[in-house]
């Protein structure tokens, strides 16, 4: 995609769109940014062929969803907004050109959005999400009322997006098709930078230069944080340093800006003592398990901080963190098996995630539920994935979530299921969605931790994983389901 060509940040406000509709607004990225029009008074609709539950909010804030794709449904509109997932002919698409309305990017509509604002933009081949959340909620806990977009909700909120009466603006800044370079932020946070998207870039090191362009956008007045502890971060800070750029670093290495020791995490939560400068900033607690999860705090902890926030807003903000939906979500314990939903799919994020999980296993198996999300990273990832998985007692794999992507012989999960170091006898590829829940059953015991994790649609199964387990219960006797 050649994001040249689009309109930059600070060219168009929201209001400068008119009558806004939105092709595929059911999805997570589509419908928050559906929601930031809404909640600032601009009309909007948008065309689904499917009843997402995020439609239902849309409607309720005066949003029109139409359940169909057609020339109709742009009847009244002044700018027609597509996402990366939107062939250039879609009806919609053809219509709005031949009509001669705006036609937008995901990525332009929220640029328009930002104008005005200081944007903290968050950025990371993965832990992006779980990081804008956290520095979202540091900000609305510091009463800043920030304005923000993120590509998931967060859990007990239920909302990604939100237009605030403050000055800051804070968006999760998506490289994957290199939309993020036509935004101007005040703050820029990356989080880590590893070999992903490189159907888009190529190799590791044109990755690693886009987020180095990213990061030269942000404003001279503003600030750039990265983590000490990633090698593409911390290569990322010297090369920035060295042109004169502020960059700010955390992590738990000796030389970090912002320093965590003392790491502990457990089932019941991760705590770290921090010190900036030889300062110590006290203790953080967060009632989500996992280092990772500290690391990305730490970061929200950071930006607060040079922002020049209390600390005592980002120490009882991340306390009170309730997590992100389909990131370490708890789905609920049918028969004695705790079951999880968890969107990793890279193998980094796959890794830190089951290490979390087994922590909460205990004495109990870990039984991982995969599917895995696009065939280019299935491929070009496979030996690493394969081995991320093997990190789990039993693996039952689906096959590949890859919209729009041609199947090459020999590529695909039944490949990727012989790569994955367990024993046959703990691994199995089924090849039908409606097998994956009886194979759950037959396999996990009382005490066990159940996750589905992967591409988009594998969320929808830990329900039925539920209820097949349950059904389990009930055929023996035993106990029913409890969701949560």
């Amino acid at each position: 995609m050649n994001t040249a060509q689009f309109t930059p940040a600070g060219t168009l406000t929201a209001e400068d769109l008119g009558r806004i509709h939105l092709i595929g607004v059911g999805g997570v990225g589509m419908s928050g940014l559906a929601r930031l029009f809404l909640t600032r008074g601009l009309p909007v609709s948008g065309s689904e062929l499917r009843e997402w539950p995020s439609l239902a909010g849309m409607r309720a804030l005066g949003g029109t969803v139409h359940m169909t794709h057609e020339p109709s449904n742009l009847d009244g509109v002044d700018t027609v907004v597509y996402s990366s997932a939107i062939p250039q002919d879609h009806v919609e698409m053809v219509e709005a050109r031949r009509r001669g309305l705006r036609v937008l990017h995901r990525s332009e509509a929220l640029a328009a959005a930002m104008t005005g604002r200081r944007t903290v933009a968050i950025a990371g081949t993965h832990g992006k999400t779980t990081t804008t959340s956290m520095v979202t909620m540091v900000l609305q806990q510091a009463g800043a009322d920030p304005s923000f977009v993120i590509g998931g909700e967060i859990s007990e909120v239920g909302s990604g997006a939100h237009h605030g009466t403050g000055e800051h603006f804070v968006v999760e800044a998506d490289e994957s098709d290199r939309s993020f370079l036509i935004y101007r932020p005040y703050v820029s946070v990356i989080t880590n930078i590893e070999a992903d998207h490189l159907n888009t870039y190529g190799d590791l090191a044109t990755l690693e230069a886009a987020f180095a362009e990213f990061a030269r956008l942000t404003d001279p007045d503003g600030f750039i944080v990265t983590c000490a502890d990633d090698p593409g971060g911390r290569r990322l800070a010297q090369t920035l340093r060295a042109e004169g750029r502020r960059v700010h670093t955390y992590g738990e290495a000796a030389d970090a800006d912002l320093r965590l020791s003392e790491v502990v995490s457990s089932a019941q939560g991760v705590r770290y003592l921090a010190e900036i400068d030889g300062r110590s900033l006290g203790e953080f607690r967060l009632p989500v398990p996992g280092r990772h999860m500290g690391l990305n705090s730490a970061s929200a902890v950071l930006t607060a901080y040079l922002l020049g926030l209390p600390v005592e807003a980002a120490e009882a903000a991340l306390a009170a963190f309730p997590g992100v939906r389909r990131r370490f979500e708890r789905k609920g314990v049918a028969d004695g098996v705790l079951v999880y939903d968890e969107y990793a799919y890279h193998p980094t994020s796959m890794t830190l995630a089951m290490r979390t999980l087994r922590e909460v296993a205990g004495e109990g198996r870990l039984l991982v539920v995969f599917q895995p999300y696009r065939l280019y990273r299935t491929r070009d990832l496979q030996a690493e994935i394969a081995a991320a998985l093997g990190l789990a007692d039993e693996l039952v794999l689906l096959e590949v979530f890859g919209p729009g992507e041609l199947r090459q012989p020999g590529e695909g999960s039944a490949a990727l299921v012989e790569a994955v170091p367990l024993p046959a006898g703990r691994k199995v590829f089924v090849g039908s969605w409606e097998d994956a829940p009886v194979e759950v059953a037959r396999r996990a015991r009382p005490g066990d931790v159940v996750v589905t994790m992967g591409a988009p649609p594998i969320s929808l199964l830990g329900d039925e994983l539920l209820a097949a387990l349950s059904a389990r219960a009930g055929d023996a006797g035993g106990s029913a389901a409890t969701a949560g």
